[in-house]
């Protein structure tokens, strides 16, 4: 009860946030979502199907779902409110019967994290896909079919869950019904939008994004951004009307910005090689799969030429999973977490003037937050690295594999005894061995429940 009062507090209060904080939060929303939808449900055109979006095919869907909502006072309140009730629908399947300790934690670092975080976590279509991917994440183990049809319909809404279906092929069992339902869902889709006649369209999210230059709140623009502090002339920002969003411009921009695909690609790629060759050595699903997981995505968003602070929702999903599968060591990638939602919010709304004025304090909390992001990333795949296989985990000494264990205290080695008569060495004492002791009971790890 005392979580569901919480959720409901965090979320009011977020909400309420989007309509009071400055710079247009929730502008997204009625801007943007709003005409959108408007114009397909009025038969004026549908992006995606008549012409090219930014957005995968079925991120339509909830900005038309929101209308439904809108009654009670207007299409933003109705976006919330729908938001909102994904988000319990995800939260309910989180914490279940409330008696698992790892899943309570994890549901209070993910209110505390939306709460962070402020209203672009809320009011932004990657809002809708955060629950899908949570719930996923904690049926991939026992139900791989229906993550992965959960996770196919999150990215085909927004691309970036798809980092989290990739990981689940690396480190499933099962990873055929895994790629099986995933392509089946795929396949619906093109099949829906090709049936609406809007087959050249149904990539375009892809094409959309090969073009766009460096947005300012992307990791790789901090440089970029002090340019512009120290030297206005040498870097500066400017407004694309075409993407509608802040982008930079200036020496080594444009080559910069073309290497960021291969350069993504490249990461994503070392970092599924470190996943498989951890399954090779027998790595278990619940060590493995949070690193995994939460690696790809943050690869996803440091060297990704778009840095848009709903980003930040990206990292919910694999950071619950961690909490619930080992809480005991997905700590410091949760504290390092919250600080990035919490920089975040500092950016974007509330200091964004001083961002976009190139204000040297503003410029230097952005900067801070890539830092956190940057390090995040890299203490991700640091953990990935120390997964250990099945026989590096049979070797581990017993106290090792238990937190808290005491090892006991080594023996240390006995002097020589003074020669005998005979000449040979009087024996030893045979030294007395240390008291046993009673490691605690460890708490048992958590498997996702259906």
């Amino acid at each position: 009860m005392v979580l569901w009062i919480a959720f409901a507090i965090v979320h009011l209060a977020v909400g309420t946030l989007g309509f009071s904080e400055p710079n247009l939060p929730m502008g997204d929303v009625p801007l943007v979502y709003l005409p959108w939808s408007s114009n397909a449900i009025g038969g004026d055109g549908i992006v995606g199907i008549t012409e090219t979006w930014v957005y995968p095919a079925l991120a339509l869907l909830p900005m038309v779902l929101a209308h439904g909502f809108a009654w009670i006072n207007g299409y933003t309140v109705g976006w919330a409110i729908l938001a909102t009730a994904c988000n319990a629908l995800g939260f309910g399947m989180l914490i279940g019967r409330g008696r698992s300790m790892s899943r309570t934690i994890a549901a209070w670092f993910w209110l505390g994290f939306i709460l962070l975080l402020g209203p672009v976590g809320l009011y932004r279509i990657d809002a809708i896909t955060v629950p899908i991917a949570i719930a996923g994440c904690l049926w991939l183990f026992g139900r791989p079919r229906v993550a992965a049809v959960l996770l196919t319909v999150g990215a085909w809404i927004k691309v970036w869950p798809a980092a989290l279906f990739v990981a689940a092929l690396v480190v499933a069992r099962r990873r055929l019904e895994v790629l099986a339902a995933g392509a089946l869902v795929s396949a619906a889709v093109v099949g829906v939008v090709a049936a609406a006649g809007g087959i050249g369209h149904v990539f375009g999210f892809v094409t959309e994004q090969t073009g766009r230059g460096l947005q300012i709140e992307a990791p790789v623009s901090t440089w970029w951004l002090w340019q512009a502090v120290i030297d206005p002339e040498r870097a500066s920002l400017y407004y694309d009307t075409d993407i509608l969003t802040f982008q930079l411009q200036g020496p080594g921009v444009a080559t910069v910005s073309a290497l960021m695909t291969p350069l993504l690609a490249l990461v994503a790629g070392g970092i599924l090689a470190i996943g498989a060759y951890k399954v090779l050595r027998g790595a278990r699903f619940g060590r493995l799969m949070p690193p995994l997981a939460l690696a790809l995505v943050l690869a996803f968003i440091v060297c990704n030429k778009v840095g848009s602070p709903q980003f930040q929702t990206w990292l919910i999903a694999p950071l619950v999973l961690a909490v619930v599968l080992n809480r005991h060591r997905a700590w410091p990638t949760v504290v390092l977490g919250l600080l990035s939602a919490g920089l975040t919010h500092l950016v974007y709304p509330i200091m964004y003037g001083e961002v976009l004025s190139v204000d040297p304090l503003g410029i230097a909390v952005l900067s801070a937050r890539n830092l956190v992001l940057v390090i995040l990333l890299v203490v991700a795949v640091t953990q990935l690295s120390r997964v250990p296989g099945r026989d590096e985990e049979r070797e581990m000494p017993a106290a090792a594999a238990v937190p808290g264990a005491r090892r006991a205290a080594p023996v240390p080695p006995v002097p020589p005894g003074p020669a005998t008569s005979g000449g040979g060495a009087a024996a030893a004492p045979e030294p007395t061995p240390p008291e046993p002791t009673s490691p605690p009971t460890p708490e048992p790890t958590p498997e996702p429940q259906p």
